[in-house]
């Protein structure tokens, strides 16, 4: 069993195995499931992670009414040509705002690692799947090798936003998703660890302010931001690119910031965004005094 990504890495390189194998098998130790059961309930997950996307882009407004709608915006704009990001890049944050405006919507998302950070990882898979056409079963083991990096996070750092600010939930979704992805795409475990540090780098110190408590505002479009983070560290992790700080320490940093941060920016709804005066007008709006 491994707990740290060093460990896991050096598995996977002693035993010549993939991420995916080695949670694979770690999953199987943990719950006593063969690996077809692991597999068929990864696919539930998926497809729940399938329907939700589709559903968003659809289009679907949360009750408040401070979300919906953006995910078609994009798929739109992405439409038209005029897009500056490139398709794939707007794909998946469009996916991943999607997914999230379903979860405002109170539809049913699947959280990974939780339900504010939700559209990430579906995002970034979904987003890639033109580009890199994987089967169904790579699709799961993308899953498999978000979950293993996820692992680690969740049993050294945490992943709740109330603990840890947002780097806890979506910096620890885009750094899974940016993780998975360079498997998906041919890398190596090092190159995946390496992604997994750059992309989590990248959202160190991000405060949970969620305006009026809700997992609406700014929660959705930080998913967009999580996801384009994910596929851009995954690019420099497969051009060769390293992190100068070792993954594990990236992993402690995250935590050691999130245990100094004030409990105004650990989603209580008093600080950042959530304490501007449109932030608190927006909360009067919604639920009086």
């Amino acid at each position: 069993m491994f707990k740290s990504v060093k460990e896991l890495v050096e598995i996977c390189e002693t035993e010549n195995k993939k991420i995916h194998e080695v949670m694979l098998e770690q999953e199987m130790s943990i719950t006593g499931l063969t690996a077809d059961e692991v597999y068929a309930n990864m696919d539930k997950n998926l497809q729940t992670m399938e329907n939700a996307l589709d559903e968003g882009l659809e289009g679907v407004t949360s009750t408040t009414g401070l979300t919906g709608g953006d995910a078609v915006l994009i798929k739109n704009y992405i439409a038209s040509g005029q897009s500056l990001a490139g398709n794939t890049l707007l794909d998946a944050v469009s996916k991943a705002v999607a997914t999230n405006e379903v979860n405002a919507a109170m539809g049913k998302i699947c959280a990974t690692p939780t339900a504010g950070s939700a559209g990430v990882v579906p995002g970034v898979l979904f987003g890639l799947k033109p580009r890199l056409n994987p089967s169904r079963k790579d699709m799961l083991n993308f899953l498999l090798t978000s979950g293993a990096f996820g692992f680690v996070v969740a049993n050294n750092a945490s992943i709740s936003g109330a603990a840890g600010g947002c780097q806890a939930e979506v910096g620890s979704a885009a750094a899974m998703a940016a993780g998975a992805t360079v498997e998906l795409a041919g890398g190596t475990p090092q190159q995946s660890a390496e992604a997994f540090a750059i992309c989590l780098k990248n959202m160190l110190g991000l405060v949970c302010d969620p305006v009026a408590g809700l997992v609406e505002v700014p929660c959705v479009k930080r998913n967009a931001a999580g996801a384009s983070n994910a596929i851009v560290s995954a690019d420099m992790a497969l051009a060769g690119v390293t992190s100068r700080i070792p993954t594990d320490e990236v992993i402690e940093a995250m935590y050691k910031i999130g245990q100094t941060m004030p409990s105004a920016l650990r989603e209580t709804g008093r600080g950042g965004l959530a304490g501007t005066p449109t932030g608190q007008r927006l909360k009067q709006e919604i639920f009086g005094d």
